[in-house]
């Protein structure tokens, strides 16, 4: 008897530490730090989910130009948010001032379609171009069909996008720029009345938060062409009627590059109060309507 009860014994101890050697620590164990009550089952770690891809550009505004060809400057505007080209913007500087090319052809005087025959006029195929740079995110990525930078990438576009495409590649490498104060668009103003015959317009595009583009015309009271038409035939004649130095729209043209280059409406100053100056090289008119609805206008924009 005191054999079998020492052997029963022996197992016992043998069985106790087996138990207690168990390196199981999972849900349950007996090392388990934190069991769970009961009746509850433990809940596992929730997987991580993968970071989502950012793009690859610093955020910020990007701004790029190219040179005159044509009459017309190409320029291109990107913004970034996240990593990703969120926003395009390609469009043409006049080298006579006035309009930039969108508003230009939006008010029928590029006329694509109409002159031309094309399927869509300018600026609508910009914008097409715009989106397709939007899904693609890598200016590089285009393809050409031609050296003249033409392309079949973008249905309904004819127009050649090189301007677009290289002017963007030259963005992003110089780096975001810093905005200007204004908030981007085309912002317009025009007189109450007729004087003289005609009621002038001040047209003012913002890109970047910068005045790129500035339009000042006058409106025909009779209905006929507006001033810069007029003037640009010869009739008006400030010059062969009037002595003067250079036509209206000439001047008119001066008047609005002086406000692109000092951004600001109210950095005019006058010798009298009929609106001349002599801030602005060859400039006789009187310039304070133009100035005066360029601020109206701008009163949108802030």
């Amino acid at each position: 008897m005191k054999k079998t009860a020492s052997i029963l014994a022996s197992l016992l101890l043998v069985a106790v530490m087996a138990g207690c050697g168990d390196n199981n620590t999972g849900a349950g164990s007996a090392t388990d730090p934190n069991p769970p009550a009961a009746g509850q089952t433990q809940q596992q770690e929730p997987q991580s989910e993968p970071a989502a891809e950012t793009g690859k550009y610093a955020d910020g505004v990007y701004y790029a130009e190219g040179e005159f060809n044509n009459g017309w400057k190409e320029i291109v505007a990107l913004k970034v948010e996240g990593g990703k080209i969120v926003d395009v913007e390609w469009n043409a500087l006049p080298e006579a001032g006035g309009l930039d090319k969108k508003n230009f052809d939006k008010a029928g005087k590029y006329g694509m379609k109409e002159k031309a025959g094309a399927q869509a006029d300018w600026w609508e195929q910009a914008e097409k171009a715009e989106a397709y740079l939007i899904e693609i995110q890598d200016p590089a990525a285009i393809t050409y069909i031609d050296d003249q930078g033409h392309t079949d990438a973008i249905a309904g576009v004819s127009v050649h996008v090189n301007g677009l495409f290289d002017l963007a590649q030259k963005a992003l490498a110089a780096g975001p720029v810093e905005p200007g104060p204004y908030k981007d668009g085309t912002y317009y103003a025009e007189e109450e009345s007729f004087a003289n015959g005609w009621k002038y317009t001040a047209t003012i595009t913002v890109l970047n938060g910068k005045i790129i583009a500035a339009d000042w015309n006058g409106i025909n009271e009779n209905g006929g062409p507006d001033k810069d038409t007029v003037s640009a035939s010869g009739e008006y004649g400030l010059v062969a009627k009037g002595g003067a130095q250079a036509e209206w729209h000439e001047q008119a043209a001066k008047a609005e590059a002086f406000l692109i280059e000092k951004q600001d409406p109210k950095a005019i100053t006058y010798t009298d109060d009929k609106g001349h100056t002599d801030a602005i090289a060859g400039v006789s008119i009187h310039v304070s309507e133009f100035f005066e609805l360029a601020e109206k206008a701008l009163e949108g924009a802030k």
